[in-house]
């Protein structure tokens, strides 16, 4: 089989994923886009590309022979650039969150759809180890019924909220690695919610990037419970990526000293009365050297694994439009609840 064209926009996020294309028996990296000229020209040397495939506009990129797009570029650009991309008959693996806005989500289901191209949200925290193991636990009936899920993302980057595309993006706004897991482990989507936090007290100049901290209520269309905490200036190192679920008969907890520690389990059918404690890992230990080239464990490595496989096979994603859309409208309206002092709001499907 030909291998797949890969062109990837904005140098860092864009680019985090080279090195799995670029190993990949299936695709070849071809083409880099980003604006600035010197990353653009550096970048290009380490992928030994030559000037012919080095882009400082979008729409050039989108003519030359590239079959897969990866947007790595900042959220407000995404639904723009994944419509181009669809209408461009490309497949496309967009960074998180889908869009900052529910006008833009709405188009780009529109174009996904209509498009005969792959689009797939590239959510690499459902793909971390203990996440995948934990899915074939729950799904397989272990902790029962699942009634009540939270998760926690506090992760400081004050440098990068301060007068920045981020200044704008709410802590809700990029609740994906947060609820990602959980809807994927309760196979369940978002009704309604409300949320709190509206103070900034670390910067001077408010805005909703640097919020100190919200915090969300989601109910869910199967009666469940799911709470989200997020910040992107609270100062907690290391950050905080942590994860909880409970269902009737048993419960599974993640580390909460990072990424991988020591997390706790109690399946009722299974484990000693009082549970036992487990080893969590955002790595799988089996996997590759090569698996950890695009950071983030081995996460990132089997994203792209699922991403390449529903194109070959032409399947759907298991991020596709619908899961993408379902774990980025819920943070949007809950920043919009938190504005209005904590209302209820409904949470639209875009994508019925």
């Amino acid at each position: 089989m030909e291998k797949l064209k890969v062109g990837m926009v904005g140098i860092g996020r864009g680019t985090a994923y080279g090195n799995i294309f670029a190993n990949h028996p299936d695709t070849e990296v071809v083409a880099l886009c980003d604006l600035n000229s010197d990353a653009l020209a550096e970048n290009g040397k380490a992928f030994g590309l030559s000037d012919r495939c080095l882009f400082e506009k979008y729409e050039d990129m989108l003519n030359s022979e590239v079959d897969i797009v990866v947007l790595g570029t900042p959220i407000p650009y995404h639904a723009q650039q994944t419509i181009c991309a669809m209408e461009a008959g490309k497949h496309v693996l967009c960074e998180v969150t889908a869009s900052d806005n529910i006008p833009d989500c709405i188009r780009m289901v529109d174009a996904v759809r209509k498009a005969r191209t792959k689009f797939m949200l590239a959510e690499n925290c459902n793909y971390m180890h203990f996440a995948m193991e934990w899915n074939k636990d729950i799904k397989a009936g272990k902790i029962g019924t699942p009634f009540y899920a939270e998760a926690d993302y506090v992760h400081e980057i004050r440098t990068l909220v301060d007068g920045k595309w981020r200044a704008n993006r709410a802590p809700l706004h990029y609740c994906s690695h947060s609820l990602g897991p959980l809807l994927m482990w309760m196979d369940d989507y978002i009704v309604r919610c409300t949320a709190s936090g509206n103070q900034s007290r670390s910067f001077e100049k408010a805005t909703d990037g640097n919020i100190d901290m919200q915090v969300a209520l989601f109910e869910t269309a199967k009666g469940a419970t799911i709470k989200v905490l997020r910040s992107s200036v609270a100062l907690r190192h290391p950050a905080l990526c942590s994860y909880s679920i409970y269902g009737t008969k048993g419960a599974l907890e993640s580390s909460r000293s990072g990424y991988s520690g020591t997390g706790y389990r109690y399946f009722e059918d299974y484990d000693p009365e009082n549970g036992m404690e487990i080893a969590v890992s955002f790595s799988d230990p089996n996997a590759p050297k090569s698996a950890q080239a695009g950071g983030h464990g081995t996460s990132e490595f089997y994203l792209v694994q699922d991403f390449l496989r529903s194109i070959r096979e032409d399947s759907t994603p298991p991020v596709d439009i619908v899961r993408g859309m379902d774990m980025t409208v819920p943070g949007l309206v809950a920043h919009e609840a938190a504005k209005r002092g904590g209302v209820w709001l409904d949470v639209p499907r875009v994508t019925d």
